[in-house]
């Protein structure tokens, strides 16, 4: 190689590395002692933990995540192809989020900013949900001013509450990623180069019915969306 495209390959080296580098780090996690938004009702307020997670972007902060203490579950998880979370009944309240800035949802849906509770789900089994996601898990948004207990909805309930958050006729959905795995730390915001989603890991305490509580990882989909969106 000629001195001149050593130059070169040199150079390019030291422009593309870091800016890679930048890349990776678009968006980061923190942890922060906040009460949960006033907007809440307070049955809501009272079941959430007093940590909250701060998820940021290259345009600031986007959303702040509120989880519940210590989250309900079956006594025995059910074991079905596609759920991650068998455990969870459909319309369990998973915690609140507050966006701070326009954003979109797993299925591009335009998100303004405001305060939700957070409610779990699972998409249907049709043709219209054929490779939305990995696994049929999800939480779904509903407008804070329309859920003020934390008993669980039913799926009909959640979904159309859902469909509120966003003035639609589809319901607001993020998706549930598998928590199993090696994580460096909890939480933990994680880049999915192939889909170009970033992960949000965190760890919840997870009552069973009759059981004691145990902690569990879990991951949700904060940027990105589904493929076919």
């Amino acid at each position: 190689m000629s001195a001149k495209r050593l130059h070169i390959a040199i150079l390019l080296v030291t422009i593309l590395v870091p800016a890679a580098g930048a890349r990776a780090q678009d968006y980061k996690v923190e942890t922060f002692d906040a009460a949960a938004p006033a907007e809440l009702a307070p049955a809501i307020r009272e079941t959430l933990g007093s940590a909250a997670l701060r998820v940021a972007g290259p345009e600031g902060p986007l959303c702040e995540i509120w989880l519940r203490a210590v989250v309900p579950a079956r006594a025995t998880a059910q074991q079905k192809l596609g759920i991650a979370y068998g455990q969870f009944e459909e319309g369990t309240l998973f915690g609140a989020i507050r966006f701070l800035r326009e954003t979109r949802d797993f299925r591009k849906q335009l998100v303004k900013p405001g305060v939700f509770t957070l409610r779990y789900a699972l998409h249907p089994v049709d043709g219209n949900h054929m490779g939305v996601s990995p696994i049929r898990d999800f939480l779904l948004l509903v407008p804070a001013g329309e859920d003020s207990n934390p008993v669980n909805f039913t799926r009909v309930d959640v979904v159309n509450l859902s469909k509120k958050a966003i003035g639609l006729n589809h319901p607001s959905v993020w998706s549930l990623t598998s928590g199993e795995g090696e994580h460096a730390t909890i939480p933990e915001l994680v880049r999915q180069e192939e889909e170009n989603l970033w992960a949000l890991y965190f760890r919840v305490q997870v009552q069973p019915t009759g059981g004691t509580p145990a902690p569990l990882v879990m991951g949700l989909v904060v940027v990105g969306h589904a493929p076919e969106a």
